[in-house]
């Protein structure tokens, strides 16, 4: 069965920071690409963050690039996404997403996202 719970949202002041934590298990997690997305209230979901399978990159959307650092462990499985200088616009429930491609066939599992509000 496969899984990907987040966790670590929350509420925080403009300028602080969060670090949310994805745990994948079902699936062979080395050989996926991860990525966090966000969606907020209206809007559409956006990729925010994506990191290699062997997390030998990393690319950012530009409204986080600086602020927000994504990161793997692929011993114990999990994806997490460092957010720092948060502002009320960060607001979003954030979703992890495993996704690859293999023999021209996409592969992909979703998280069941975690709210992470920024407000004073």
């Amino acid at each position: 069965q496969v899984q990907l719970v987040e966790s670590g949202g929350g509420l925080v002041q403009p300028g602080g920071s969060l670090r949310l934590s994805c745990a994948a298990s079902g699936f062979p997690f080395v050989a996926y690409d991860m990525h966090w997305y966000r969606q907020a209230p209206g809007k559409e979901r956006e990729l925010v963050a994506s990191i290699t399978s062997a997390g030998g990159s990393t690319n950012y959307a530009d409204s986080v690039s600086g602020r927000f650092t994504i990161s793997r462990d692929n011993a114990k499985n999990t994806v997490s996404l460092q957010m720092n200088s948060l502002k009320p616009e960060d607001t979003a429930v954030y979703y992890c997403n495993a996704a690859r491609v293999r023999l021209l066939k996409m592969y992909e599992y979703w998280g069941q996202g975690t709210q992470v509000t920024v407000s004073s």
